[in-house]
């Protein structure tokens, strides 16, 4: 039977990588790029079929920061498909990026210096900003627009007899220090992709407590430190040469850990890897790491969350009542817009 998937923020950097590999797996399977750029979605596209021409790939508008994009994206893929196989959730965003240059080289040359590299851990924070819908930019954007799908599409993702995966690219720099169940969309904080990533944690356990006997099943994945647009984002006054510099001193490091996967070919390993196994055989209590040998192997390994039910069940909670609420709000938006103007 064809496999049915879609995969946001699918026009770069992992998720177009994943997309390349899951098409030389798999060129039978249905694709679907769900994009905020179209522009850029069309060139993903293009690039696709340059290498799998008989490909169906199909493109998507979708913006997870908009509860009005994810509503009618929803509709779309239920005009178009009759189910879902897998849903990749690679669209994130990491908005004004605050590097700490003294931490950065204090760290550098430090025994934490490996730890910071993979986890930006005390060298980041991010001014956050507020949508039109009135949430926080990276908690809608990484969190709650992509849950909103799954509520969705929920009779897509659970059909009787047979199995959807929801897979979410989460990170290493989803530390629990970070996440707060009293401020889940981290107005008061400065580590707002943190928090959002830590929260995907929680709420792919959740699902799973949910869903599993419907056939639904939820993984997180960490691609590891890959060099794409939002790690160059993250220094962007840095010049080119210092990457230049720097880019030997991250193979180096490599040698003494596995999870500078580096390429985006190499951090999508995990998430590729999870298309080809059975959800009923994989465990909802770890993170799946895309890892990369010295020599250059790639391979996937389980690592426990530092999550728990009850936390996890918790922020399911919270996030179906922030769902009634800007539900309440959209409808009540659309009553006071003259009918002459809808």
């Amino acid at each position: 039977m064809t496999k049915v998937v879609l995969v946001t923020g699918a026009n770069s950097g992992i998720g177009l990588a994943l997309c390349e590999r899951l098409l030389t797996e798999d060129p039978g399977l249905l694709l679907c790029l769900a994009c905020r750029n179209m522009g850029r979605a069309q060139a993903a596209r293009s690039a696709l079929l340059t290498s799998h021409a008989k490909a169906q790939v199909a493109l998507l508008q979708l913006d997870t920061s908009s509860i009005t994009s994810v509503l009618n994206a929803a509709r779309e893929v239920k005009l178009r498909y009759n189910r879902l196989d897998y849903l990749y959730f690679n669209a994130g965003i990491m908005p004004n990026p605050q590097f700490d240059v003294k931490a950065f080289f204090r760290g550098l040359f430090s025994s934490k210096a490996i730890t910071m590299f993979a986890t930006a851990e005390g060298i980041l924070k991010q001014e956050d900003s507020i949508t039109p819908d009135g949430l926080q930019q990276v908690f809608a954007t990484n969190l709650f627009g992509h849950f909103l799908l799954i509520r969705e599409l929920e009779p897509f993702l659970c059909q009787a007899g047979r199995t959807s995966q929801v897979i979410w690219s989460s990170s290493s720099n989803a530390h629990r220090s970070a996440f707060s169940l009293e401020d889940v969309q981290h107005q008061k904080g400065t580590q707002p992709y943190s928090s959002s990533k830590y929260a995907s944690d929680l709420l792919s356990l959740a699902l799973n407590t949910h869903f599993n006997k419907q056939g639904l099943y939820s993984s997180v994945v960490c691609p590891g430190f890959v060099m794409t647009n939002l790690t160059y984002g993250i220094l962007p006054s840095f010049p080119a040469f210092l990457w230049t510099l720097l880019m030997p001193v991250f193979w180096l490091i490599r040698v003494v850990t596995n999870t500078f996967t580096l390429t985006p070919y190499n951090g999508a390993e995990a998430l590729f890897w999870l298309f080809k196994q059975k959800p009923e055989s994989l465990d909802p209590q770890v993170k799946y790491m895309s890892l990369t040998s010295a020599l250059g192997n790639n391979y996937t390994e389980p690592r426990k969350l530092d999550i728990d039910e009850d936390m996890s069940e918790d922020l399911y909670e919270k996030l179906l009542l922030l769902e009634d609420e800007v539900r309440k709000k959209l409808k009540e938006n659309q009553k006071s817009i003259p009918a002459s103007s809808q």
